[in-house]
C-alpha cells in the first residue's frame, strides 16, 4: 500500500522514506488525512528526470512511528524536516507540499531560506482556512470520543472525509480508498489517527506566520483543484497576492487531493517548475 522502500532513524523517532536519484534535491512533503501515498503517480516520474528525489511519511502518519510522547503538530513536524533534510546531508532543496505540508514547507521556507531552492504549494492550508468546517466540527464534538470509535464507525467516518477530497467521486473508491484507510487498520490506528493528526488541526500555525510570507523571495508556484471542498480557491488567491512574485495554477475539475483527480497535470506543472519538460 506504499511505495516507500526504507526507514530512518531522525533526532530519536523511525521515518518510513524513500530516497532516490543523485541530482538535484527535490521533497515531497504529504497532507491529512493522508500519507506518501498520495505522491505514487507523480514522484515516479520526477526521479525519472535524474533528480534526488526524497519522499516521507511525517512523523505519527503511514509507516513512520507513532510516538505518544513527540509533537507531530505543524511546528513540531517543520524541525523533524530541517533534522531529516541534515541526516541526509541535503543542504539546498526544492520542496513540492500538499495540504499542512504546504504549512510545514511554508514554515520551514521562512526560517531557512537559504536551504529552499524553490517551493510548491498545492492546496496547502493557510492563515484561517483550517481546519474545514467538517473537521472542526468533530473536534469540538468531543474528540476524546472519537478515539474509542468501532473500526466500522471510524472507516465510515474517514471514508465520508476522504470522498471530499476529490471532484471525481469515482476515484475515491476500491483500491485507492483502501490505501488510505490502510495506515489505521491496526489496533493502534483511530486513535494515533486522533492524537497524532486530528488533535493538531490549528490555524495557529499558518496565522503566525500570515505576516511574514512577504519574505518569501525563492520562487514559489501555488498549484490548487479548482474544487477544493476543503481549502477555497479565495485563499490560494491570498497567498498569491502575499508571496512576491508568487505564481498561481489552478487545475479545472480537481478537489483538494489534486494530485489524485489529476496526476498527470500535476505532474506537468512540478517538472515545469523544475525547468524540465513533461
Amino acid at each position: 500500500m506504499t511505495f516507500l522502500s526504507g526507514d530512518l532513524l531522525v533526532d530519536g523517532v523511525r521515518l518510513a522514506y524513500r530516497d532516490r536519484g543523485t541530482g538535484e534535491p527535490v521533497v515531497f512533503v504529504h497532507g491529512t488525512p493522508s500519507h506518501s501515498h498520495e505522491w505514487r503517480d507523480v514522484v515516479p516520474r520526477v526521479e525519472a528526470t535524474g533528480h534526488r528525489v526524497l519522499t516521507y511519511d511525517l512523523l505519527g502518519y503511514g509507516r513512520s512511528e507513532r510516538p505518544l510522547d513527540r509533537d507531530t503538530s505543524v511546528a513540531g513536524q517543520t524541525t523533524l524536516l530541517g533534522a531529516l533534510l541534515d541526516e541526509l546531508g541535503l543542504d539546498r532543496v526544492t520542496i513540492i507540499a500538499h495540504d499542512i505540508g504546504g504549512a510545514i514547507a511554508a514554515r520551514f521556507a521562512l526560517a531557512a531560506p537559504e536551504r529552499v531552492r524553490r517551493l510548491m504549494l498545492l492546496d496547502t492550508v493557510s492563515y484561517d482556512s483550517w481546519p474545514s468546517a467538517s473537521w472542526r466540527s468533530i473536534i469540538a464534538e468531543h474528540l476524546e470520543d472519537y478515539r474509542n470509535l468501532s473500526r466500522r464507525e471510524f472507516d465510515t467516518l474517514l471514508t465520508r472525509q476522504l470522498e471530499m477530497t476529490v471532484a471525481d467521486k469515482e476515484i475515491m473508491t476500491g483500491a485507492v480508498l483502501e490505501a488510505y484507510l490502510a495506515p489505521h487498520q491496526s489496533g493502534l490506528g483511530p486513535g494515533s489517527f486522533f492524537e497524532h493528526q486530528v488533535r493538531h488541526y490549528d490555524s495557529i500555525y499558518t496565522e503566525e506566520i500570515s505576516a511574514h510570507l512577504g519574505r518569501l523571495r525563492m520562487p514559489v508556484r501555488i498549484l490548487w483543484g479548482a474544487q477544493d471542498e476543503w481549502q477555497p480557491l479565495d485563499y490560494a488567491r491570498k497567498l498569491a497576492a502575499d508571496i512576491p512574485g508568487a505564481e498561481l495554477v489552478t487545475i479545472p475539475d480537481a478537489g483538494h487531493f489534486v494530485m489524485e483527480d489529476a496526476p498527470d497535470r500535476v505532474t506537468e506543472e512540478i517538472l515545469d517548475f523544475l525547468g524540465i519538460s513533461a
